[in-house]
């Protein structure tokens, strides 16, 4: 061993299912050796690790947003409101949905890569 340019072994255990997404991997990059493969992933490969605090937090706020929503639907209805009020009140929740789908869309796709 002491000849040998990698002389130092490295043991990694692995269940069946991982063992079979790594090969599924090596063949989509044409790469027979799972030495060669598991070598050049530890040393180029690169782990996503994405915080998704700010995004939790867009998401309750996006929820009071929908409650308050239904707050002034409710008191509208009872004590009456301008139209226009209300219409303004769901073009601006419409308006941070769509921003919030945006978001978690681009996420997931950024996750699934």
């Amino acid at each position: 061993m002491e000849n040998r340019k990698r002389n130092v072994h490295l043991h990694v255990m692995v269940t069946p299912d991982e063992l079979a997404a790594i090969h599924e991997r090596m063949a989509e990059v044409g790469i027979s050796n799972a030495g060669a493969y598991v070598r050049k992933m530890a040393l180029n490969g690169y782990i996503l690790h994405i915080d998704l605090a700010p995004v939790k937090e867009l998401i309750s706020l996006q929820r009071r947003c929908s409650n308050n929503l239904n707050q002034v639907a409710i008191h509208a209805h009872t004590y009456g409101v301008y139209p226009e009020e209300i219409d303004g009140l769901k073009r601006d929740y419409e308006k941070l949905w769509g921003e919030v789908s945006k978001v978690l869309r681009e996420l997931s796709e950024l996750v699934a890569k």
